[in-house]
């Protein structure tokens, strides 16, 4: 019997023989014939370090839990007390107990239903239940679930929130984005990090409605799925509601402008000059940091000190590249644009963000996108100091 993952390398979503093993972490378990990625360990190896974070007693619960892989590591690694891990294909069950065994050594309480999350969420509302961790990792656009899934949170808990729907938050499906999420979507040369804010929005509106507040603590995503984790507060930070905006881009010179709704007014002028088209205007979205320096430190702490192999080396990149970048300034540009419009490819992009560092802007490399950076400095100066360095 197959003890490794490589088994199933290659598989992602399609059946494979029910009789092999997928080893993940501490986690050894059977796939079964649904669907399943192994390239997504890095979204549940960081779900585990992020669970480590929390406060103990933790109760973890999983919306859509497929063969039951990330309650078994939440529970096996993550120390949690109680997971409940629900599915709403029936069938899938029996293959869930089984692999949920080696919590009762361990200590974890389990449950598992096999009911939408819809209902799961309302019988959690009516017996006033609520988790530390809930985890959503949903198939297509989880906008209809969001405050449900918030109203299932304690105070200071996390939702770990997942969406596969790659085409409407990156304006490839304006219409749909107005329905799904109640924005604006236009194309955007940052079109990852563009679904994320438009994702942390969607949440930070509807916990406002509640009369609480959001805070994000980490986001990425491969370009397939996108990936948030928003801790949920009591009451929102001062001024929170100021972080919910507009982000702008012409792609007549490739200036971007961002601006609150607070305060609302005219966008500035670009350098296309009278010739200027319309601005891509992109929201509401949200406009304040992706990442929480903090917890993702501790997070970082947390996978040093992990047994050999508890962590893939994707992960500790992943995490590693997060840490570096903050998600602010919001505005975003690819170096191959840089080079497209200069003519002559890019200038190495360290030698870019020193020169903008040394007239005292902000420039990062991009956490989110490869090939990315972000800065505070006006797009013209950006080209005057990038063909500067090219010659």
């Amino acid at each position: 019997m197959a003890d490794t993952a490589a088994q199933t390398e290659g598989g992602a979503g399609q059946n494979r023989p029910q009789d092999l093993h997928y080893c993940e972490g501490l986690a050894r378990l059977r796939l079964g014939g649904g669907f399943f990625r192994p390239q997504s360990r890095p979204s549940r190896d960081l779900g585990v370090l992020l669970a480590r974070c929390r406060p103990q007693p933790l109760e973890v619960l999983d919306l859509m839990a497929g063969c039951g892989i990330r309650g078994l590591r939440y529970g096996l690694e993550a120390g949690a007390s109680a997971v409940w891990l629900n599915d709403a294909d029936g069938d899938r069950l029996p293959l869930m107990q089984a692999n949920l065994a080696p919590l009762a050594d361990a200590g974890c309480a389990v449950r598992t239903t096999a009911l939408t999350a819809q209902k799961l969420l309302a019988e959690c509302l009516l017996q006033e239940r609520r988790f530390g961790v809930v985890d959503l990792d949903a198939f297509g656009c989880p906008t209809p679930l969001v405050a449900a899934a918030l109203e299932a949170l304690q105070f200071g808990g996390v939702l770990y929130l997942a969406s596969t729907d790659g085409r409407s938050p990156t304006g490839h499906d304006r219409a749909a984005a107005l329905r799904s999420l109640g924005a604006a979507a236009r194309a955007h040369p940052a079109s990852w990090e563009l679904a994320l804010r438009l994702q942390i929005g969607v949440v930070a509106r509807a916990a406002w409605a509640l009369g609480r507040g959001v805070r994000p603590l980490f986001s990425f995503s491969e370009g397939r799925t996108f990936r948030v984790a928003l801790e949920l507060q009591r009451r929102a930070d001062p001024q929170q509601e100021r972080l919910l905006g507009l982000l702008a881009h012409c792609h007549g010179c490739g200036e971007q402008f961002s601006q609150g709704l607070w305060k609302l007014r005219q966008w500035p002028a670009c350098g296309c000059g009278a010739q200027a088209p319309p601005l891509a205007i992109s929201g509401p979205l949200w406009l304040g940091p992706l990442q929480h320096a903090p917890t993702l430190e501790a997070m970082a702490e947390r996978a040093a000190a992990a047994p050999p192999g508890a962590v893939a080396p994707a992960s500790l990149r992943l995490l590693r590249r997060l840490l570096a970048d903050p998600g602010l300034p919001e505005r975003c540009w690819p170096m191959a644009e840089l080079g497209r419009r200069l003519g002559g490819g890019p200038p190495a992009t360290e030698a870019l963000l020193a020169a903008l560092r040394a007239e005292g802007f902000t420039a990062l490399r991009s956490g989110v996108m490869d090939g990315q950076f972000r800065c505070n400095a006006p797009w013209s100066r950006v080209l005057e100091l990038a063909a500067a360095l090219n010659r």
